[in-house]
């Protein structure tokens, strides 16, 4: 079986780097940050998407500046105020030693989810990590599920994504994976299940038993 695995709020709880970095920029192109809830509820979709509505613009150059401000800082510093959830180191352990194949798909650049995933000991469990490029480039997640499913030559009925938001689930159901909704990252129970999740999990171990149980 295989299985497709966000990072921010799935992995890692990332809020802190993202949610500071976001706040440098928005200051940068002289716009008051929101209260820090405004912004959490923003981590999961690609980050063009989430300075239109931060700024209130569809104007690509407007955005593009916040979003460059935004990196300048979570390249250097934001991408290591990070940590990976309670669980999820042995819970990708116990599933790599059942076999499972297991692949990143984030909405994170490319770029920054490969050194994060490097950073916190997660590669190894990982046949490879994928997200959009810096362009924006398959920054819709139906569109990069469908990237990597052509390119591993992977079967969709033998596929699952695992992500805590609205966008992961979505993106599943468009390709026809199933999808499993995890309750520990920034999505709600609400959220998911009107995405459509086949299942919700509270923690890591619970999503672990039940795959195991499945094979």
């Amino acid at each position: 079986m295989n299985l497709f695995f966000d990072l921010d709020g799935t992995l890692t709880d990332s809020k802190p780097g993202i949610v500071a970095s976001i706040r440098h920029a928005l200051r940068a192109v002289d716009v008051e940050p929101p209260p820090v809830d405004e912004i959490a509820r923003l981590i999961g979709p690609p980050t063009q998407d989430a300075f239109a509505r931060l700024l209130g613009t569809t104007d690509r150059a407007s955005i593009d500046r916040a979003v460059q401000a935004y990196r300048d800082r979570f390249a250097s510093v934001g991408m290591f105020e990070n940590s990976v959830y309670p669980g999820v180191l042995d819970g990708l352990g116990a599933l790599r030693a059942r076999d499972f194949d297991m692949w990143v798909v984030t909405s994170k650049p490319q770029v920054y989810a490969q050194t994060i995933v490097e950073h916190f000991g997660l590669r190894g469990f990982f046949r490879e990590v994928y997200g959009p490029e810096l362009s924006g480039e398959r920054s819709d997640k139906g569109e990069l599920i469908a990237y990597i499913l052509g390119v591993e030559r992977l079967r969709t009925a033998d596929t699952w994504m695992i992500g805590d938001r609205m966008h992961d689930i979505v993106g599943a159901k468009k390709n026809g994976l199933r999808a499993a909704g995890v309750l520990w990252g920034y999505g709600s129970r609400e959220e998911l299940r009107d995405a459509g999740a086949d299942v919700l999990y509270e923690a890591m171990p619970d999503l672990v038993r039940a795959f195991e149980a499945a094979t």
